[in-house]
């Protein structure tokens, strides 16, 4: 009998790998993901029926309903701010001049704006500094949104200047994500709330997607009366201040940004906010810009009609003529990324990636190091930052362009994860970026074939084992 139920158990579970392998053909964005994912609930659907539950799903299933959302956020904009149109076009710059970019607005379905005032902002002390200054500074209308937000030093300080400006009738919404805040505790929450504070967690809210871990809102923005916006790669704990041996001193990239594109970032909250509220957050429009730099904000994520995000990479990828330097603390490029990178090679472009030299996710860790080594024989110039772990996401192409954002050269941004970058065309801003990576790349030593072909076969097999990974990391 015991034998009898065994056998009828592993049969069930074989029939059930068998349907989620079909439903993985069928849903799965891309081949290789669908191929992986098929074979292993095939062959071990003991082992992978489990995860596909939580990391099979590669289609957010609310889209429809997201787009019938973003309608109503332009009606809502439209409503708060009726000189919006006449505004917009007084900064749309002059077509020539963004020929190359063509692609990007076509796909994002929103065009570069010009006359903002940008400030980059190197590593967490000054980003947070920036911050809390701009959060003391706020009058009307506060909206924070980050992945990961801990009740530590640097988030209690977060805390404490919300509390502050909701007792001088700020108006304050907080977006957290949560997976990425699953330790953030209940009574750090609660605190924010007693004070009037509108607090949430960002999920999916589908049956299926309810117990996803994919579709993860990986976006940080820090907006301040509608008219300044913080983007980039920080999230608000310890680890980014360089609190956390062994990966201290940690490297890290923000930027701000004034003018009329900050609207674009508001609107990017506002979808998230009514997504998980129901409801729209305060919107209060930009003030004219005052500077010269020409903008796009991108919103990127799994609910886009097109994969975005990759699609963002291979466009700024071609569109480089001399060079493009790519930071990224994953570095699991997907193919048409990656022959993009390589066919920047053939035309002669300096195509250099900096990625980190010491691991805070093994296996993706693991698969980068492959990828690296292929990417070096492909002629692409890679390099790991010696001292301590490299978060920061930015690229440069050519001597007047760059993109901040919170966007990794991996299958979760290019598909799974809600992203946000600014696209910045600025001669100046773009030297204080070359001037930033330029002192990176000095700290960094270069990846050659040895790194792979040097290693113990245990670990050369590791590293092609999550390869086959990458879908999903």
């Amino acid at each position: 009998m015991p034998l009898s139920l065994i056998a009828c158990s592993a049969l069930l579970l074989h029939l059930c790998g068998m349907a989620c392998a079909m439903h993985a053909v069928m849903r799965v964005r891309t081949s290789q993901g669908a191929i992986a994912w098929a074979l292993g609930l095939v062959v071990m659907p003991y082992l992978t029926l489990l995860p596909y539950f939580f990391l099979g799903a590669s289609r957010f299933r609310g889209y429809a309903r997201l787009r019938q959302m973003n309608q109503q956020r332009r009606r809502y904009v439209a409503r708060q701010w009726p000189e919006r149109v006449p505004y917009l076009q007084r900064h749309l710059p002059a077509p020539e001049h963004l020929q190359r970019f063509k692609a990007i607005n076509a796909m994002l379905q929103q065009p570069f704006y010009s006359g903002h005032k940008l400030r980059l902002l190197i590593n967490g002390q000054a980003t947070f500094k920036a911050i809390f200054e701009a959060i003391a500074q706020a009058e009307q209308v506060i909206l924070i949104q980050f992945f990961i937000i801990h009740d530590d030093d640097i988030g209690r300080r977060l805390q404490q200047a919300l509390l502050e400006k909701a007792a001088a009738g700020v108006r304050i919404c907080v977006l957290y994500d949560g997976i990425g805040s699953h330790a953030l505790p209940r009574r750090y929450i609660e605190t924010l709330r007693a004070a009037g504070i509108r607090i949430h967690a960002f999920a999916t809210r589908r049956w299926r997607n309810r117990f996803q871990l994919n579709f993860r809102n990986h976006r940080k923005i820090v907006l301040i009366d509608g008219w300044r916006v913080f983007l980039g790669g920080l999230n608000v704990g310890d680890e980014y201040m360089g609190k956390q041996p062994p990966l201290s001193p940690w490297r890290d990239t923000h930027m701000e940004l004034q003018g009329p594109a900050v609207a674009d970032a508001h609107a990017s909250f506002l979808r998230d906010w009514r997504w998980v509220t129901g409801e729209l957050p305060p919107f209060l429009p930009p003030r004219e810009g005052e500077g010269n730099a020409t903008c796009l904000v991108a919103a990127t994520g799994p609910a886009d009609r097109q994969e975005t995000c990759s699609l963002l990479f291979v466009t700024l990828i071609h569109a480089a003529t001399t060079r493009i330097w790519l930071t990224s603390p994953y570095f699991v490029p997907d193919p048409s990324v990656f022959s993009a990178l390589r066919l920047a090679v053939m035309r002669g472009v300096d195509v250099r990636i900096l990625i980190p030299s010491r691991p805070d996710h093994r296996v993706v860790f693991l698969a980068s190091s492959l990828h690296a080594a292929e990417a070096h024989k492909a002629g692409i110039k890679m390099f790991r930052l010696q001292p301590g772990f490299i978060h920061q996401k930015v690229a440069l192409i050519d001597d007047d362009t760059s993109m901040i954002g919170s966007m990794n050269l991996d299958n979760r941004s290019f598909r799974l994860n809600f992203e946000i970058g600014a696209i910045n065309i600025d001669r100046d801003f773009a030297c204080q970026v070359e001037t930033m990576l330029e002192h990176d790349f000095e700290q960094a030593l270069p990846v050659t074939t040895e790194e792979y072909l040097g290693a113990p076969f245990p670990r050369r097999l590791a590293m092609n084992i999550a390869r086959l990974m990458g879908p999903v990391l």
